[in-house]
C-alpha cells in the first residue's frame, strides 16, 4: 500500500477514534440539562468524564495535525472553506474546557448555573457541526481548479449535511446516555437508560436515512457492509441497554460510531474533498498529499507514539472505572 492510502487510513482512524471518545463526553455535557435533575446529579455525570474528557480532544489535535503534514492541500481548502464553522468549533472547545475548570471555582449559584449552561451548549453545538463538516466533506463541496473553496458558508448548510448533523447530536447524546448508564449508580442510572432507549430510536430513524441516502449516493459493496453494520450494532446496543447490560451497550454504541464514520471515508476515498464542480478538480489521496519523504518520516514517528498514547490513555481510562453517585459527591469547599 502506498504511503499517502495509508495516512488516508490513519487519520480516519484518529476521527473515528476522536468520535469514539469526544462523542460520549459530549453526550454527557448535553445530558447535564435533559438528565440532570440537580446540581449534584450535574455534579455526578460532569465527574464520570473528569478525568479523562481533555485526553480525549488529545484525538482531535492529532488528527488535524496529521492532516496538515500528511495532506497540506486538503488541510488548506478544508480549514479555510470551512472557516467560520470550524471556528465556532474551536470557541466552544475552549469555553467548554474553562467551564469544567472555573463552575464549582465561586459558590454562588449563578456562576455555577453559567457555567453549567456553558457547558450544554459547547457540548450541543460542536456535537452538531462535525456532523455538519464531515456531510459537506463526503458530499462535495465547490472547489475550482486552483483548488480552492468559492462557496460560502450557506453552501454548507445544504439537508445532506443538516441531516448529518442531526445524525452525529442525537447519536453522540445516546453514547453519552449508555456511558452515563455504565459509570452511574441509583436513580440517575436508571434514568440514564430511559433516555438512551428515548434517544436512541431516534438516532436509529436518523441514521438509518442519512446512510442510506449516502449509500446510494456514492456507495458501494464496502460502504453497504459498513451500513449494515451500523445499523445493526445500533440496535443490539438499544437491546442490551434494556436488559441492563450497560457494558456491551456502550461497546456497541462504540461499534456504532466507529461503523459509520467507516462507512463515510469508504465513500470519500480516494478523494479527501471532492469537487461539486468538476469532478477533476477534486481532491484526492494524490494530489493532495506530502512527499514520500515526509510521509515515510511521519510513520516512523507514528509507530512509535501512537501506541504509547493509547496505553496511558487505556491505563487512565481502567484507573478511573468505578462507578459514582450522589453519595459520592461530596459537599463543594470554598
Amino acid at each position: 500500500m502506498e504511503l499517502h492510502n495509508v495516512w488516508f487510513v490513519l487519520i480516519a482512524f484518529l476521527w473515528i477514534g476522536y468520535f469514539f471518545l469526544e462523542g460520549f463526553d459530549f453526550g454527557i455535557g448535553i445530558l447535564t440539562r435533559l438528565l440532570a435533575r440537580d446540581r449534584t446529579e450535574k455534579r455526578v455525570l460532569i465527574n464520570t468524564i473528569g478525568p479523562v474528557w481533555d485526553g480525549n480532544e488529545v484525538w482531535l489535535l492529532t488528527a488535524g495535525a496529521s492532516t496538515f503534514a500528511a495532506f497540506p492541500e486538503w488541510y488548506a481548502t478544508l480549514f479555510s472553506g470551512f472557516y467560520l464553522p470550524l471556528l465556532v468549533i474551536l470557541v466552544c472547545l475552549i469555553i467548554r474546557g474553562v467551564a469544567f475548570e472555573y463552575r464549582v471555582k465561586r459558590p454562588e449559584e449563578h456562576w455555577q448555573r453559567n457555567w453549567e449552561t456553558a457547558i450544554f451548549w459547547t457540548s450541543l453545538i460542536p456535537a452538531f457541526l462535525w456532523g455538519v463538516a464531515f456531510g459537506n466533506i463526503v458530499r462535495g463541496v465547490k472547489i475550482d481548479a486552483e483548488f480552492e473553496y468559492v462557496g460560502n458558508v450557506w453552501d454548507l448548510l445544504n439537508p445532506y449535511a443538516l441531516l448529518g448533523g442531526l445524525v452525529t447530536l442525537t447519536l453522540f447524546t445516546f453514547h453519552g446516555a449508555v456511558f452515563a448508564a455504565l459509570k452511574t449508580v441509583g436513580d440517575i442510572r436508571d434514568r440514564a437508560r430511559q433516555t438512551a432507549l428515548r434517544v436512541g430510536l431516534l438516532t436509529a430513524v436518523l441514521a438509518l436515512v442519512f446512510l442510506g441516502w449516502t449509500q446510494i449516493d456514492s456507495g458501494d459493496g464496502a460502504s453497504l457492509v459498513a451500513m449494515v453494520v451500523t445499523v445493526a450494532a445500533l440496535v443490539a446496543a438499544l437491546v442490551a441497554n434494556q436488559a441492563g447490560r450497560e457494558g456491551w451497550s456502550f461497546a456497541l454504541s462504540g461499534v456504532t460510531i466507529v461503523a459509520a464514520v467507516t462507512m463515510l471515508f469508504l465513500t470519500l476515498f480516494p478523494n479527501v474533498m471532492p469537487s461539486t464542480l468538476n469532478a477533476e478538480w477534486s481532491l484526492t489521496v494524490t494530489n493532495a498529499s506530502s512527499s514520500d519523504y515526509t510521509l515515510t518520516i511521519m510513520t516512523w514517528l507514528t509507530v512509535i507514539a501512537l501506541p504509547l498514547v493509547m496505553l496511558y490513555q487505556g491505563w487512565t481510562y481502567w484507573v478511573f472505572r468505578k462507578r459514582i453517585g450522589t453519595q459520592h459527591i461530596a459537599d463543594p469547599v470554598h
